[in-house]
């Protein structure tokens, strides 16, 4: 399962991220690493941004990003 299809309100971890080079490092940059837990507050209308909280701040993924990122 990816971050893309998660539910609002659930609380997922990291398991794998997938993607390559420079992308894989923005999103490794933002906190977002192996075994963190990732909350999902929110998700557009649209379904593009997807607002989480990560490490204690808030975050906005696009769609694209979110479906880089495996989780369980």
């Amino acid at each position: 399962m990816t971050l893309k299809e998660t539910a609002v309100g659930q609380t997922v971890k990291v398991k794998k991220l997938t993607g390559e080079g420079p992308v894989k490092r923005r999103i490794m940059d933002m906190g977002i690493t192996k075994g963190v837990d990732i909350f999902v507050r929110k998700v557009a209308p649209l379904g593009d941004p997807v607002e989480v909280t990560v490490r204690g701040y808030e975050l906005s993924l696009r769609k694209a990003d979110a479906e880089m990122i495996e989780v369980e």
